[in-house]
């Protein structure tokens, strides 16, 4: 007859298994948590989101399979695995769950609505052309990043991962699926336009540097992400201020845009 203790750990699990059964390989991450036992229910906490049925992802492969989709399975499952490990501030009863609000004001700070406010005041209070033209590119590259990450993650389709909690900082629309991260994806690109523009010594890019990096990571600790979306999306948004330096707007083709516009509306009056 099991011990208290052993039925205690049988009752909570998370683990990669794998083992060769009639020519397949079978690999596959299960976590399990039993109602009467979930220590969020015990202490009441709001930590609600954990399924009281055993959630398991099974990449179970033949092996007369290509290795190119052996591969891709076990990098899923790791990647899973890596995912479900990082993220120790999911919820209040976490093993990190005392700084969980430390690190979504990290979270906060890579999201689109301040970045939005914040530079719309600084393109309000510029006094050059210069920083206008500057703040008016920044506005366009969010605007581009928050189209490129929505037709990303409508392609993909994949789900957020399951410890997450629905608390975020509100949103245009429900974000309901995962891969990339938008948050990444906004910092890099954010990171790196301030790194170009605006931060002039070594010290201060490094430092904008690591805030994009801490951002990536709160995505993880929160269990928001997996590792993939996150890395994904650091390397999207990296390569998203190539794509907004080739399509600069300078102050004087907006100008005569923006001239061109008025003198058309004028013709149809």
């Amino acid at each position: 007859m099991p011990s208290p203790k052993q039925r205690r750990n049988s009752s909570r699990s998370g683990s990669i298994s794998g083992a060769a059964v009639n020519g397949k390989f079978e690999f596959a991450t299960v976590t399990r948590y039993r109602v009467s036992e979930c220590p969020s229910r015990r202490r009441g906490s709001s930590c609600t989101h954990v399924s009281s049925v055993a959630q398991t992802e099974d990449f179970s492969v033949s092996l007369n399979q290509s290795i190119f989709v052996i591969t891709f399975r076990l990098f899923l499952a790791i990647d899973l695995w890596l995912s479900k490990r990082l993220g120790v501030c999911a919820c209040e009863d976490s093993s990190w769950g005392s700084i969980r609000p430390l690190v979504r004001l990290v979270e906060l700070s890579g999201h689109a609505i301040p970045w939005f406010i914040g530079t719309f005041y600084c393109l309000l209070r510029s006094e050059t052309v210069t920083e206008q033209e500057m703040m008016l590119n920044l506005v366009l590259a969010l605007l581009l990043d928050l189209a490129l990450v929505r037709i990303t993650k409508t392609l993909f389709h994949r789900r957020r991962p399951v410890q997450n909690r629905s608390d975020m900082f509100s949103t245009f629309f429900e974000e309901r699926y995962s891969f990339p991260s938008g948050h990444a994806t906004r910092a890099a690109m954010c990171a790196r336009f301030l790194a170009a523009q605006l931060v002039g010594t070594a010290p201060m890019r490094a430092l904008v540097l690591a805030w994009a990096a801490m951002v990536g990571l709160s995505r993880l600790l929160l269990a928001r992400h997996y590792v993939t979306d996150v890395s994904f999306g650091l390397a999207m948004g990296y390569c998203q201020y190539s794509l907004v330096e080739r399509l600069w707007v300078s102050w004087a083709c907006l100008q005569d845009l923006l001239l061109l516009l008025l003198g058309e509306g004028q013709a149809v009056v």
